[in-house]
């Protein structure tokens, strides 16, 4: 008898303890963050931790996503396709995530999301914008962003018909973001009746571009159109700026971040600098009391961090709306019901892009800050 209640009490605190062991392993959501948090683009790897991680705080704060709390985990990919390629192996594998936050490049996120896709886990990138990050099937692959053959469209266009040019030269950064943007300007430059005077690509990383900016100033063009970052585009500009070239330079949302100054050498050198980016987000209505949060904490909630701050919201309601985290059944939901986020109303299609898109021009100023026009 003693033996047999032995043998029983030691089966109830077995079970007891597992229980205990399991809803300990099952007390958060992991969701990981995906991006450049070293190197020349870790700026924007900043924009989309900040964005995601006080979304998480605030979502946790107001009871979390079915009762359990979000924790994040970071993954660093340098902007580099075959490090984030052993990110997403990681998160999956040993850190277990349910849902990802990103990534930022076009060249990471594609095959990343090969690597979740597989997995059945949901993945929302607030900033690739190159089409075949959507174009190639995967059901639970979403972006908060536009299409670089929207963001080329609005570019082309605007060198058309408020530029007024007829010499543009086109350079891009080889990579596949770059190169695609690139490509969608230059395409809705020729649809416009624009021949481009010049089209080159550099190299990633490199910093000295006298040789190339020789080419611009030989080509005569009135624009340069760069497909690329931040990091390559300041040197660009500031040397040509230094060798007397002042065509007007034009980029894309590669360079929203106030780093551009510092790759520049200064405010002078991007002084009247254009690029095409979304509707300002820190200007909706919706988002009003996150951005004075944000402000409060000494934090500017530039470039992509508010769509970083969206694309949790949207992780949440649908893992919410579906009473757990199914990746494929998550999806399914977003594909059929629109999201309050801190950027408006978000509905998506089939492929996992926005039903709108919302890219405006805008400007650099002397004070070193962008503006919408």
């Amino acid at each position: 008898m003693p033996h047999t209640s032995f043998k029983k009490g030691f089966l109830a605190l077995a079970i007891t303890g597992a229980l205990g062991f399991s809803s300990l392993t099952h007390a958060d959501i992991t969701i990981g963050v995906g991006a450049p948090m070293t190197g020349g683009n870790a700026a924007f790897g900043d924009q989309l931790w900040r964005g995601a991680e006080q979304a998480a705080a605030d979502i946790n704060a107001a009871g979390g996503i079915n009762g359990e709390k979000i924790k994040l985990v970071k993954g660093d990919d340098a902007c580099e396709p075959k490090q984030a390629v052993s990110v997403a192996n990681r998160m999956v594998d040993a850190d277990k995530v349910v849902a990802v936050i990103g990534h930022f490049c076009s060249s990471s996120t594609m095959p990343a999301s090969e690597v979740y896709d597989e997995a059945g886990i949901l993945a929302i990138t607030p900033a690739s914008t190159n089409p075949q990050v959507t174009e190639r099937g995967l059901t639970a692959m979403f972006r908060m962003c536009g299409r670089d053959d929207q963001q080329g469209i609005v570019a082309g266009d605007y060198i058309v018909d408020v530029l007024k040019a007829k010499k543009v030269a086109v350079v891009h950064d080889k990579d596949t973001y770059g190169q695609g943007l690139a490509d969608a300007t230059r395409a809705q430059l020729n649809k416009r009746g624009v021949k481009e005077v010049m089209y080159e690509g550099l190299t990633r990383g490199e910093k000295d571009f006298n040789a190339l900016v020789t080419k611009i100033r030989a080509s005569g063009a009135e624009v340069v159109y760069f497909g690329g970052l931040h990091a390559e585009a300041g040197p660009l500009v500031r040397q040509m700026r230094e060798q007397g070239v002042t065509a007007k330079f034009i980029s894309g949302d590669g360079i929203v971040t106030d780093e551009m100054v510092g790759t520049a050498g200064g405010p002078q050198y991007v002084d009247g600098v254009l690029m095409t980016f979304g509707a300002d987000p820190r200007l909706i209505p919706d988002g009003k009391a996150v951005i004075e949060k944000f402000r409060a904490n000494g934090y500017e909630p530039e470039g992509y961090t508010l769509y970083s701050y969206a694309s949790m919201q949207v992780v949440a309601a649908a893992f919410g709306a579906i009473k757990g985290t199914d990746g494929a059944k998550a999806a399914e939901w977003l594909k059929a019901h629109p999201v309050e986020t801190v950027m408006g109303k978000k509905e998506f299609d089939e492929k996992g892009d926005l039903k709108v898109s919302d890219y405006v021009m805008y400007q650099w100023g002397a004070d070193g800050k962008y503006k919408q026009l």
